[in-house]
């Protein structure tokens, strides 16, 4: 197991939840006129929230799940905006709720992982949109989500405080 990207997926909670933090009251739900350059799906900053914690448990729980206990399974992709419509994101009002339940989520993530042998790493899936998969680099493509979603805040944040600054 890679240390530094492990170390990267235990952390990540704590600076998704400061990422959040830093948006101002209000702007929960704001959107920009123009998404062109959002590195990220195009969620607002609630969004972002709600998406990493769905992804986590009905994504990523059920491919390292599935990649360990199937031979070579199929991991499906998940499509993001059907599943925000599902959810009723833009109708969100409790990101607290959604932080506490991603930071469980993650945790039960971490301890899998750590739990892991070496051999359990090398198991191959196929998953769909990506290709040959391992245990290893389901690992990397989930941290590489997790920075995505902070790049998307990060981003949000840019054009939030360019909307509250401008005359």
């Amino acid at each position: 197991m890679n240390e530094a990207t492990f170390q990267a997926l235990a952390n990540f909670p704590q600076q998704l939840e400061a990422h959040y933090a830093a948006v101002p009251a209000g702007y929960e739900h704001w959107m920009p006129a123009s998404w062109d350059g959002v590195p990220s799906e195009r969620f607002t900053a609630i969004e972002q929230v709600l998406h990493v914690r769905d992804i986590e448990t009905e994504g990523y729980h059920v491919r390292f799940h599935r990649s360990l206990h199937e031979d070579n399974a199929l991991l499906a992709d998940i499509d993001s905006y059907a599943l925000a419509r599902e959810r009723g994101y833009a109708e969100a009002t409790d990101a607290r709720a959604a932080l506490a339940d991603f930071r469980n989520a993650r945790a039960r993530t971490v301890e899998l992982l750590s739990s892991l042998q070496p051999h359990d790493f090398a198991r191959t899936a196929a998953f769909d949109g990506y290709g040959p998969v391992t245990v290893r680099g389901l690992m990397h493509y989930l941290c590489s989500h997790d920075q995505q979603h902070l790049a998307g805040l990060q981003w949000l944040l840019g054009k939030i405080e360019a909307a509250r600054s401008s005359p």
